[in-house]
């Protein structure tokens, strides 16, 4: 491990070396497949997957499965943001197929197409806060139970916010924002077929509380952790001030990593499970530059 001088000593540093010195250590926790975010993906869809031969052939009551259900969605997202930044492989890397594979089956139950969610990501991270270009800005609020109400609200019908992933990739208008539309548009129809298909077999409450409404409460968390939270107040713009380091009263597990999301907008190829070793690590940096790090 590199040694991180005092913070006398950083700040006697010029801009270019703080900057070596910056990168050098956030390599160190570059490179490697996270087999952890693989398994986690796989085994997740899988779960879910298995809900619904158990609960409609009875071996699972409903009551027990809608809760897993629900985990199933919370947990679904982050697997495929390990695939959207390329970490598990990089294109005409041999592993390249399963990172793919993980960006696109591990969303299934958010229903939300992988280069939907990737196009529109790498737009997140380039206009980060900005109230015209971020895709996610709609998720920007006073406060937690303000960004709670946001997240339901922006899921109703005519809602300006629910047509933003959309209108993100009309702007991209390139050959792949295209067919990632396209992609979405099928996501949909498909989604909806089956909850018309289970209700019009007898089924209604096992797709409500399978897939209906666990969809909406993994939605709302995700939001919350994965948007809100870690961007709040949602101002501030350029590669030290749009994101920051927060204390969440759930805990990094609880609030799925997001308490070190700065390290990802800094370093988006740091695999999600070494944020927090590469935050201590660069810590007394990111202290000398004035980010907004809570006393985390």
């Amino acid at each position: 491990m590199i040694a991180v001088p005092d913070a006398t000593a950083l700040g006697a540093l010029d801009p270019k070396a703080l900057n070596r010195l910056e990168k050098d250590i956030a390599d160190q926790f570059m490179g490697g497949v996270p087999w952890g975010s693989v398994a986690w993906g796989l085994a997740n869809l899988a779960v879910w997957l298995s809900l619904w031969p158990l609960t409609l052939l009875g071996v699972l009551p409903l009551w027990a499965a809608f809760p897993i259900a629900v985990l199933n969605v919370m947990l679904c997202y982050l697997p495929s943001h390990e695939a959207q930044h390329r970490i598990i492989a990089r294109e005409g890397e041999p592993l390249f197929w399963l990172n793919e594979l993980v960006g696109y089956v591990s969303t299934i139950p958010l229903v939300l197409p992988y280069q939907v969610a990737r196009l529109t990501h790498y737009e997140h991270h380039t206009h980060c806060n900005d109230p015209e270009l971020d895709p996610d800005i709609s998720t920007k609020a006073d406060g937690p139970w303000q960004a709670i109400g946001n997240s339901l609200r922006r899921r109703q019908p005519g809602s300006k916010a629910q047509a933003a992933y959309g209108e993100c990739l009309a702007r991209l208008g390139t050959p792949e924002a295209q067919a990632a539309g396209l992609q979405a548009v099928a996501a949909q129809l498909g989604y909806l077929a089956v909850l018309f298909a289970m209700a019009w077999t007898g089924h209604a409450l096992e797709a409500a509380l399978l897939w209906w409404l666990p969809r909406h409460l993994g939605q709302t968390y995700i939001q919350f952790f994965l948007s809100w939270a870690p961007h709040h107040p949602a101002t501030g713009q350029g590669r030290y001030n749009d994101t920051r380091a927060f204390r969440s009263a759930v805990g990094n597990i609880g609030s799925m990593g997001m308490q070190f999301h700065i390290v990802h907008h800094l370093y988006p190829r740091i695999p999600l499970m070494r944020t927090p070793a590469a935050y201590r690590a660069l810590r007394p940096i990111l202290e000398v530059r004035g980010c907004d790090l809570e006393r985390l």
